[in-house]
């Protein structure tokens, strides 16, 4: 019936679209709470896209966040279980450090030369809810695949003092497939 009322044509541009909708220009990723104990609660999703202008954008839709900036990276690993350091349970330790794969050991945010896996800081609302976009220039999908993205409990000074920017804890974790 579809090739009568919209020709052959029509079925390659459907095609083509269809196409181009599956491709791999995008990714979203499920965030949930994390804790020593495990995974927890569903906190909603980030899209991440290619950025018009170079890199990649990262679109929150979170709720049920403690208000203000929170520290916000790309972890090395595909996972967000805990793991065991010194002896103590930590949250999402399964996904790694930053991401840094030319091993530059340095935190200097998202526009400097350290870990490729700095982002902007994640923004909460007064009401718990993330939804500004973040762009990450330095970044580009291809890096993406297989990794996880980290809310941290406070804000990111984007240093090393102290260790890892102060962001604190890790508190929200989601696998990029």
């Amino acid at each position: 019936m579809f090739n009568k009322v919209c020709g052959l044509s029509g079925v390659v541009v459907v095609a083509a679209m269809l196409s181009a909708c599956s491709s791999n220009d995008r990714f979203t990723v499920k965030m949930n709470q994390v804790s020593p104990s495990g995974v927890g609660a569903d906190l909603g999703t980030i899209t991440i896209s290619s950025a018009s202008g170079g890199g990649v954008e990262l679109t929150p839709n979170l709720h049920d966040l403690v208000p203000g900036e929170h520290g916000f990276h790309v972890h090395e690993k595909a996972s967000c279980d805990p793991g065991s350091k010194n002896g103590v349970m930590v949250a999402a330790l399964a996904a790694g450090g930053h991401l840094d794969p030319d091993k530059t050991g340095k935190h200097e945010g998202p526009d400097g030369a350290g870990h490729l896996g700095d982002l902007p800081r994640l923004t909460v609302n007064d009401k718990g809810f993330a939804t500004v976009p973040v762009v990450a220039k330095r970044l580009k999908l291809a890096d993406l695949k297989g990794r996880s993205v980290i809310i941290h409990s406070g804000g990111d000074n984007y240093t090393d003092n102290p260790p890892m920017g102060g962001g604190g804890s890790r508190i929200a974790c989601g696998v990029i497939k």
